[in-house]
């Protein structure tokens, strides 16, 4: 009798399970697996599969040294250098800030996440036409104070740090509001005993709050690189790419050599190369944490 409701229980789960098991095969591990074989061919996605021709590790190799790639590989480690530490910085300080008792902090904290909830299409568009170069709103604002703005999004100089400004813009809600409930999490008894102490505000920010909240940066910190890693609507939509690939990224390239050139054996190897590039940097994440991540209360 227990052996046939073990039974039963099995196949209930089974039965419960067998759809979204069926989904992840279909939808994401054969899709994986045949991205890697199509890595290692010339296929345009327009022929049969029968007609496919094996060509090695020439699309690997492409990734490298093709310039358009290259490029778009160092793009996004540009895209990095300006958009981990600003956003991080600036997260914190924020999260500081709206952690504070005052009258209408809850409507505060909704209107700086309010970016984040709205479309990257949307958010895009409009940041698109504030950086007009000749009629944007950025630059008017700037003349008034006898500055004159740059051509933003037709700027190689500049077009990166427009991509770079709009994508803070955008999620720094995100990352005060991961920061802010980080910020909640630590006990006072540490404020409280570091006034007794005579310690300023700014060596408690340092001595205190920075690593007591180092495990909610470290999940911050990992999440943003990910993201920016995969950093493609803003480009798409805001400057396409350019002017001359100067905000070009990885995935950008994928797009393009996919559905536009039809090389999805390239692209498919691209995709691949973001994927280890991605993971290693996640490992390197993970083992550098326990240098500088607090995780004793």
């Amino acid at each position: 009798m227990v052996g046939q409701r073990n039974w039963n229980r099995r196949m209930a789960a089974f039965v419960f399970l067998l759809p979204a098991v069926l989904g992840l095969i279909a939808f994401q591990l054969l899709p994986m697996a045949s991205s890697v074989v199509v890595s290692f061919s010339d296929w345009d996605l327009l022929s049969k599969w029968t007609d496919i021709h094996f060509i090695g590790w020439s699309n690997y190799a492409e990734v490298f040294t093709n310039e358009k790639s290259y490029m778009s590989i160092k793009n996004v480690f540009i895209f990095l250098i300006g958009y981990m530490p600003v956003i991080t910085v600036l997260g914190i300080f924020l999260a500081v800030l709206l952690n504070r008792n005052i009258r209408g902090m809850k409507l505060y904290r909704a209107a700086v996440f309010i970016p984040v909830i709205t479309s990257w299409v949307a958010v895009s568009i409009i940041w698109r036409w504030l950086l007009n170069g000749q009629s944007g709103v950025v630059n008017y604002l700037l003349s008034l104070a006898g500055i004159q703005g740059p051509i933003w999004l037709q700027s190689e100089h500049w077009a990166m740090v427009a991509i770079i400004f709009v994508s803070i813009w955008k999620d720094i809600g995100f990352v005060s509001i991961i920061l802010l409930a980080g910020l909640q999490d630590i006990s006072d008894d540490y404020y409280e005993a570091a006034n007794l102490d005579g310690a300023s505000a700014w060596s408690q920010l340092w001595r205190i709050t920075v690593p007591l909240l180092s495990p909610t940066l470290f999940f911050i910190v990992t999440i943003s690189l990910i993201n920016s890693f995969q950093v493609f609507d803003q480009v798409l939509i805001m400057t396409n790419g350019g002017p001359a690939g100067s905000t070009s990224t990885i995935v950008e390239q994928v797009y393009r050599n996919a559905f536009q050139y039809n090389k999805m054996g390239f692209a498919a190897a691209q995709s691949w190369v973001l994927f280890g590039i991605i993971f290693l940097v996640t490992i390197g994440m993970q083992r550098l944490q326990r240098r500088w991540v607090v995780y004793e209360r």
